[in-house]
């Protein structure tokens, strides 16, 4: 998935012009330094109100490997939300069951080599407006975490896949798993490549979300209100960068 996501970002610019979209609604879309403050490119094949894609649709570069990827970190994604439900005394199939496996949207970044790194970054400091985050990256390093108030290192190990708890997933555990504010880096050295699989929820039809009532009680009270999936991305895109969007969601 690494070398043909690699291989799309580096064809000729008239053959990626193709897919070159702003427009959000597009399915499979290809953007160059969207929001122009960070250093990447990005193909995404968004799946967020059908579990179809035609393969026509996917670029011929990366066509077979993306299907194939797709359908197996899919299936680790399912199998995550069955242990990450045990994990909060719920049945396996409880986070199934509200969704939240539902709207995922895959991305495949390229952060090319940049001459001066201190004046940008590859994505600047923010948690993600998700339920579940699983990210493959190669070996070339700079993503980071907050850990004790500085940011930390995730040294790539080989074979290995990253898995972010999201907002979303923060809000209907009512905090008992708590979103992770990350970065990466821009580098001189590159390209760094990247893979994301972002779990959102369900969205179509529209689906209420709040913290799950068997996790409630007089002495835990739900600790904020109820919000559409689409409310929250609207206020997630608005908020400045490097602030939370679960402040505006909290009681």
């Amino acid at each position: 998935m690494i070398d043909r996501g690699q291989a799309f970002h580096e064809q000729d610019p008239e053959v990626k012009k193709a897919f070159y979209r702003r427009d959000h609604t597009r399915r499979v879309r290809y953007e160059s330094n969207y929001d122009l403050l960070t250093w990447r490119d990005s193909l995404i094949i968004s799946m967020g109100f059908s579990d179809h894609i035609d393969a026509d649709e996917i670029p011929s570069a990366c066509r077979t490997i993306a299907i194939e990827y797709i359908k197996h970190v899919t299936n680790l994604g399912d199998t995550l939300f069955e242990l990450l439900s045990e994990a909060l005394g719920l049945k396996p199939d409880h986070l199934t069951a509200l969704e939240c496996n539902n709207g995922r949207h895959f991305i495949c970044f390229y952060y090319p080599a940049c001459p001066e790194p201190e004046l940008t970054s590859g994505i600047y400091n923010h948690s993600d407006a998700t339920f579940l985050t699983i990210l493959l990256q190669d070996q070339l390093g700079g993503f980071q975490v907050i850990h004790e108030n500085q940011w930390v290192d995730v040294q790539p190990i080989a074979g290995a896949l990253l898995v972010n708890i999201g907002d979303l997933l923060q809000i209907v555990s009512n905090n008992k798993f708590k979103s992770v504010n990350h970065r990466v880096l821009a580098k001189r050295v590159g390209p760094r490549i990247s893979v994301g699989w972002f779990c959102v929820g369900g969205s179509v039809p529209p689906k209420l979300y709040g913290p799950i009532k068997e996790l409630i009680s007089k002495e835990n009270p739900p600790l904020y209100r109820d919000f559409l999936v689409s409310d929250y991305i609207k206020q997630y895109l608005s908020k400045e960068h490097g602030t939370s969007g679960l402040d505006y969601f909290k009681l």
